[in-house]
């Protein structure tokens, strides 16, 4: 359970992380320096990719602390000694992985699209609440359960689905005897699918908004 402990934690202060992408995309187009880059011959295909790489070094380290920190915590508070038994569910840091360079894209369109870091991290707020009114409006002309399984496919919403909730897994193993506490905290690779999708969609628009842009 502490790989799913510290990775859903953990992935709440993406944020953080956030204000760091959209400012490093905030900043070259206030400092021109995208423009300057341009002309000494990157081009705009070469950039994004730049700044994407960025983006899987920014997740990779932050997976990396975080498998590090989980193991040194499993193996203070954990009676197993066996080796396939405390790195069980790892699979949690592939999903906390994938959550971040999801995130961090949606961040770079943002950023790409707004030009500002400010606005970039306004649009992200304005995203999550037309995700929950979609919800709304879904849920009044149908019901929830239909709203549920299409708001799975938003982009925040497919992004936090990856690592669910453990709180009621930790109610679980506080009243075994509970069967109404059961739920599916699994790792599933259609999750992880669907963001990927949204990632390569995010990379793609962020290319696009630049190709078409006069700089």
């Amino acid at each position: 359970i502490i790989w799913h402990l510290t990775t859903f934690f953990a992935s709440q202060f993406k944020f953080f992380f956030a204000i760091v992408v959209v400012s490093m995309i905030g900043n070259e187009y206030s400092n021109k320096t995208i423009k300057q880059n341009l002309i000494d011959g990157l081009s705009k295909k070469e950039f994004i990719l730049s700044k994407f790489y960025t983006i899987v070094f920014f997740s990779l380290v932050s997976t990396v602390i975080i498998f590090f920190i989980s193991l040194l915590i499993g193996l203070y508070y954990s009676s197993y000694n066996e080796f396939n038994i405390i790195i069980r569910e790892t699979e949690f840091l592939l999903a906390y992985f994938v959550k971040l360079i999801g995130f961090f894209s949606f961040c770079l369109f943002l950023g790409m699209l707004a030009k500002r870091s400010a606005f970039a991290l306004a649009f992200l707020f304005v995203d999550y609440i037309v995700e929950n009114i979609i919800l709304g409006l879904i849920t009044w002309q149908a019901n929830f359960e239909i709203a549920e399984k299409i708001q799975n496919f938003f982009p925040l919403k497919s992004m936090y689905n990856i690592i669910n909730q453990p709180f009621q897994r930790i109610a679980m193993t506080k009243f075994p005897d509970k069967g109404d506490l059961a739920y599916d905290y699994a790792v599933h690779w259609y999750e992880i699918v669907i963001v990927l999708v949204w990632t390569a969609l995010f990379i793609f628009l962020s290319y696009r908004l630049l190709k078409k842009r006069d700089l």
